[in-house]
């Protein structure tokens, strides 16, 4: 990484392995009050979505599509949401988090302050899910991005 700086995301999986692709690997992100928060991480230690070539940024936003897809299909959350920020680790990763109008922080970002205590036996209903979404994640995206 730049300026002599270890990169966490070069040097670890970054969270929970669910699946993992010559160019991209997807993550379950330990993050308390969000139990269907996922990541999508680019393999090589570019910072920028425009870094990849046009055949690259399709590969990595069809594993953005598939897993927003799937969390949809197995959690019917209230809203999905999207984020490539990177500001503190500048290693592209793309932010995949199922909202619910339950949780802590909604309708503000999982990053603001929360607004209500997170409710422990909702989110352990998700957490009952998420082996069978990661199943059916793991094959829809070996399907869609194995031979790519």
């Amino acid at each position: 990484m730049s300026e002599g700086r270890p990169c966490p995301l070069c040097d670890a999986d970054g969270g929970a392995l669910v699946w993992r692709g010559e160019k991209l690997r997807v993550i379950r992100a330990q993050e308390a009050g969000f139990p269907a928060f996922y990541r999508v991480v680019w393999t090589a230690h570019v910072a920028e979505f425009s870094d990849l070539s046009a055949a690259d940024r399709s590969h990595c936003m069809e594993a953005v599509t598939v897993v927003e897809q799937c969390l949809r299909q197995h959690l019917a959350p209230s809203k999905i949401n999207l984020a490539a920020l990177g500001n503190t680790v500048p290693h592209l990763h793309w932010h995949v988090i199922a909202r619910f109008d339950w949780d802590s922080h909604f309708p503000a970002p999982v990053w603001a302050a929360a607004q209500r205590p997170g409710p422990a036996q909702q989110e352990a209903a998700v957490r009952a899910l998420l082996p069978a979404l990661e199943s059916a994640l793991r094959a829809r995206l070996d399907a869609a991005l194995s031979v790519a």
